[in-house]
């Protein structure tokens, strides 16, 4: 046996075993159902003396791997003569493998987004809109109650410079 015939038998190998690992993974690894998740909470503006005002908002998730999901997210905030209202696109990463499918009891988590704030006050002399790009980043944990519904909490640093803190219910879609 040469050392040319070796070496492709070695890679024909490699590339079998790869192939096989990659279909055995691909099969025992489902993605979760789709969900929709409504958070309620605090912003809290740090570049404004920390005033804290409530929002409230909802998103939803379409895994892409067993562990990976990306979605929309609106969140909307209402303060005094003013109002905010946050658009991103979300990524979020459970940091636990869900078992066959389902979500565990306890799943901490890792979110990042970005998108769209825009502020709108109110003045005696007219309405002022200002927008900019946003972004959140942060983590939590949820838990599972029952089949198909989840109770979280989470923590998030944003721009406009905020930190959020908020709970959270989800419901799982189908499956």
């Amino acid at each position: 046996m040469t050392i040319e015939t070796l070496r492709k038998l070695v890679t024909a190998c490699a590339c079998v075993a790869t192939l096989l690992t990659a279909v055995r993974t691909t099969e025992a690894q489902e993605r979760p159902a789709p969900t929709v998740e409504v958070a309620v909470g605090s912003f809290i503006f740090v570049d404004d003396g920390f005033p804290s005002e409530r929002f409230g908002g909802a998103a939803g998730h379409v895994y892409l791997s067993p562990r990976i999901s990306v979605g929309p997210e609106i969140a909307f905030v209402q303060g005094q003569n003013h109002s905010h209202l946050m658009v991103t696109g979300n990524l979020t990463c459970d940091l636990v493998d869900p078992a066959n499918a389902l979500a565990r009891r306890v799943t901490p988590f890792v979110v990042v987004g970005g998108g769209l704030f825009q502020t709108r006050e109110k003045f005696p002399v007219g309405d002022f809109t200002s927008s900019e790009g946003a972004y959140t980043a942060g983590g939590g944990v949820r838990t599972l109650l029952g089949d198909r519904v989840t109770l979280g909490v989470e923590v998030r640093v944003g721009w406009e410079a905020h930190i959020r803190v908020n709970g959270l219910v989800g419901v799982r879609l189908g499956r």
